[in-house]
């Protein structure tokens, strides 16, 4: 996993979604941080440990090359609007739902 500054992560995620294009996914995770990098023992417990400020974790795969990014409280609107419209220009190839689920269920008589 490659570890990224937020304007890298948003160029390389920009060029993953090409390659994606025609066949292919690209999954997205976000979660947050707190600057761990090791697991909490079940036993006992982290005396002293307070994260300086609230983060996330974004991670980004194609099932091949994998990328993230830590995205501090500070910086989160600038990244926000730089994400949000690359989702924007990139999620054009979505599928339309199929609604005949749903006129089935509802028309059942219980």
């Amino acid at each position: 996993m490659v570890l990224l500054e937020s304007k890298q992560f948003v160029t390389e995620l920009t060029s993953l979604f090409p390659k994606c294009q025609t066949s292919g996914s690209v999954f997205i995770t976000l979660k947050k941080y707190d600057g761990r990098t090791r697991s909490i023992p079940k036993k006992g417990s982290v005396e002293g440990f307070e994260p300086a400020d609230n983060k996330c974790l974004l991670r980004a795969t194609d099932g091949k090359r994998k990328i993230s990014t830590v995205v501090s409280s500070t910086e989160v609107s600038k990244f926000q609007m730089a994400y949000s419209s690359l989702l924007r220009a990139n999620m054009d190839g979505l599928k339309k739902r199929d609604k005949k689920n749903k006129s089935k269920k509802a028309r059942t008589p219980q």
